[in-house]
């Protein structure tokens, strides 16, 4: 009795005991897999700001390295402000030699350019690169060692035609390895990288200018060689765009790219069907047979409104007179009463810097508050400080108030042209165009660019010294104030859109407003979180 009823004690408090162990487990395994669980998600979360992280570095990389042609460019301007001082005195040339000196390689890159379209498509975009740093810096070696003006003008050439390859090939490049959301800032790096050749080259000016008048300019030119070294390293870095690479059928080496250039697989995927219906299209007309050049020259009625666009804010980025003022900053700042080549050089200087530092707030900027804002902002102001260095030319003659005012005014209109005309209008010819006519067409845009620097560069003394410098400069007014209605009533807002979208928005003939533009960031960022 006493052991059955021990018995059964036990067992029934054995049973109890039993119900509280599994209740007990059963709560520590509720803990556990909450645990584990949130593991799992620190783990996910850790691995994709990791893969964001590595993604945002590459593709920084990837524009640093495809900007740095750009570099060639920005240094032969700045440069020859100073060098042409001193090449005057060496090879005793003419005012109108000089003319065509400096005006040449503008004139002569539309040949790089024009060339670089066809060439980029046929062998891929980096390697593109890499021949236009060649022969820039075979050219610059030319110059380097040039006995006389012809042989000099032989260099001019070389590097005109390396400095046309290179000046479209980078935004193109950057443009379609670049997520969507910081598409406007990346492409803005070639810009950026002009500005800081402009720097270099206004430095080299500055450091060498004390040499012998037979040496400098030549220790000048030839400085130019050393970015083409880092170019070389670089085609060995950065992948091919992947845009191209869908057009000659190597998806899986496109995958690959986006891999690393996209922060999702999901977005992997998303950009890659874009890509892939883009280039479908491509084949498509292939299949009809028609070249791409026929359809430039007779154009649909979306493509004929990109080229407008493309083609218009190429043009009304240099007729404003941007390579003018620094080309010429010297003679302008003569003109204005300061005297000396150290103190002429010293001032270009300054120009240099504030065009350096305000082409970062346009990079800043780009894809926050959008590419027409800036636009307007660019437009505006250079307008204003254009008349404004007319004014102080014409009236205040060559006193401290006219000097100051002169100075000032040419800061400003580099420092506003950094802000938008620069950087926005190499930004929106990489951006508009379909996948099948973009090398091809944003070629056209920078024909159109490099036709407009060569004559403003080519006739600017001869005009100054018919009209003076401030009539010059009041000219440059006028057309910059017409540039304004242009971006107004022709320049679409792209900011957030990708390439197919914007191709779309053009095909549509702008019927995506301001508020789709918006509602389409919103999307994206939903999508992000």
């Amino acid at each position: 009795m006493g052991i059955h009823d021990d018995g059964g004690g036990n067992g029934n408090g054995g049973d109890m005991e039993m119900s509280s162990v599994v209740s007990l487990g059963a709560k520590n395994n509720k803990y556990r897999r909450m645990d584990s669980e949130l593991t799992d998600y620190d783990d996910d979360h850790h691995q994709l700001e990791m893969r964001r992280k590595s993604t945002r570095k590459f593709v920084f990389t990837c524009a640093v390295f495809a900007s740095l042609n750009n570099v060639l460019l920005g240094y032969d301007v700045g440069v020859m402000s100073g060098a042409i001082l001193f090449i005057h005195q060496d090879l005793n040339i003419t005012e109108v030699q000089e003319e065509i000196l400096v005006g040449i390689l503008s004139i002569i890159s539309i040949f790089g350019s024009l060339a670089g379209g066809r060439i980029s498509d046929a062998v891929g975009r980096k390697w593109a690169m890499g021949l236009a740093a060649v022969i820039f810096q075979a050219g610059a070696a030319v110059m380097a060692v040039a006995p006389s003006f012809e042989i000099l003008m032989i260099g001019r050439i070389l590097a005109g035609i390396g400095i046309g390859f290179g000046v479209m090939i980078a935004p193109v490049y950057i443009a379609e390895i670049s997520p969507t959301v910081a598409r406007g800032s990346l492409t803005s790096f070639p810009e950026i990288f002009i500005n800081i050749g402009i720097l270099l080259g206004y430095v080299s000016n500055y450091a060498f200018s004390g040499l012998s008048p037979h040496i400098n300019w030549r220790i000048m030119l030839a400085v130019g060689i050393i970015p083409s070294v880092f170019i070389a390293v670089a085609l060995f870095i950065i992948p091919e765009s992947p845009r191209w690479l869908v057009v000659q059928n190597r998806v899986e080496e496109a995958r690959s790219v986006l891999f690393k250039t996209n922060e999702s697989d999901a977005e992997v995927e998303e950009r890659l069907a874009e890509i892939q219906l883009a280039a479908g299209n491509t084949d498509a007309e292939k299949s009809e047979d028609k070249p791409v050049w026929r359809e430039l020259l007779s154009p649909s009625p979306a493509l004929r409104r990109m080229l407008i666009t493309g083609f218009g804010i190429q043009c009304f980025q240099q007729v404003t007179g941007i390579d003018a003022t620094v080309y010429y900053s010297p003679e302008i700042f003569k003109a204005a009463g300061i005297e000396g080549e150290s103190k002429l050089l010293a001032a270009t200087v300054a120009v240099g810097i504030t065009k350096t530092v305000f082409i970062l707030v346009a990079t800043l900027l780009i894809d926050k508050v959008g590419r027409k804002p800036l636009l307007y902002a660019s437009t505006i102001g250079m307008t204003t400080c254009l008349f404004a260095l007319a004014i102080s030319l014409a009236l205040l003659g060559q006193g401290s108030l006219g000097i100051a005012l002169a100075v000032l005014s040419v800061c400003g209109n580099v420092a506003f042209f950094s802000v938008g005309m620069g950087p926005v209008c190499w930004v929106l010819t990489s951006e508009i165009f379909p996948l099948r006519f973009r090398a091809q067409a944003s070629a056209l845009g920078a024909v159109g660019n490099r036709v407009c620097s060569g004559l403003v560069a080519m006739s600017f003394l001869s005009v100054s010294r018919t009209i003076s410098v401030a009539g010059t400069f009041f000219v440059f007014s006028a057309i910059s104030a017409t540039s304004i209605a242009f971006v107004y009533f022709i320049v679409p807002e792209t900011k957030g859109k990708s390439l197919e979208q914007i191709e779309q928005m053009f095909e549509k003939g702008y019927e995506l407003h301001e508020g789709e533009v918006q509602l389409g960031d919103v999307e994206h960022l939903m999508q992000k979180k």
